[in-house]
């Protein structure tokens, strides 16, 4: 096992530091911002995207020249060893450019096929979700709790969707959620709505399609927080193509999972 407690303390300052570089573009102190439109209006990157992986990748290769990479931007470079970290520059993009504060950075490493460390920072907030294995979760180094919720209606679900699925993918479940008087939220984030499950805030985050580095390290802080998530990295190809998440608090985990028809 490599060291992970090296690991996770250079990540937490890299993030910061990406944060710092990623508020400039934000706050417009850094020059105007490039677009480049991916599918749609909705789907794109910016300059920022590209600088903050960037500066991610190369602080830590500089540390740890051994391990690989998977980022949205610069996709997949392989280590020498079993350690990988997965990189979402600026998770929410479209919020980014458009100066809505819902968006974050995520951090996480795997080792072999499981997630090891994770880390989602919101600097609009200055909030930094971390989580250790074996460690739990901690929001500005206080220890944090998933949802103990027993039911749908007595707390705010995040939900998730793109163009990359049909609505019959996802309507069904909201009108379920709706029949059962719960209520749902999309902030245009999903680490972010994943943090904030992982913190009690969000009883839980469902999307029927995600990208590995938009839940990975939502999926160890959700964890180790206590709470539960399906065995996303159990799906094939899954690092390369995606697949539906499903977070939840562990008391509502099972009316979730049902509700989806995610296999608890």
């Amino acid at each position: 096992m490599p060291d992970l407690d090296a690991r996770f303390s250079h990540a937490r300052d890299v993030i910061r530091d990406a944060g710092k570089r990623a508020m400039a573009y934000y706050d417009g102190t850094a020059g105007d911002l490039e677009i480049e439109v991916k599918t749609n209006a909705l789907d794109m990157v910016s300059i920022a995207d590209k600088n903050v992986e960037a500066i991610i990748r190369d602080r830590i290769a500089d540390a740890f020249p051994e391990d690989g990479f998977l980022g949205e931007e610069m996709g997949i470079e392989k280590g020498v060893n079993e350690c990988l970290w997965v990189i979402d520059p600026i998770d929410g993009t479209a919020c980014f450019v458009n100066q809505m504060p819902t968006w974050c950075i995520s951090v996480a490493l795997m080792v072999g096929n499981e997630v090891v460390l994770g880390l989602i920072y919101h600097p609009c907030g200055d909030e930094l979700f971390t989580a250790l294995k074996g460690d739990g979760t901690h929001v500005n180094g206080e220890p944090a709790k998933a949802s103990d919720v027993s039911k749908v209606s007595d707390g705010l679900m995040g939900v998730g969707l793109s163009h990359r699925v049909e609505n019959s993918a996802i309507v069904p479940f909201i009108a379920d959620l709706f029949d059962r008087e719960g209520m749902f939220i999309r902030n245009g984030s999903c680490a972010l709505m994943m943090a904030y499950a992982s913190a009690g805030r969000l009883i839980g985050y469902y999307e029927p399609h995600i990208n590995a580095w938009d839940c990975m390290a939502g999926i160890i802080l959700m964890r180790e927080a206590g709470g539960w998530t399906n065995a996303f990295l159990d799906i094939a190809d899954v690092l390369e193509k995606g697949g539906p998440i499903l977070a939840a608090g562990p008391k509502v985990a099972d009316e979730l999972a049902q509700m989806t028809g995610i296999t608890r």
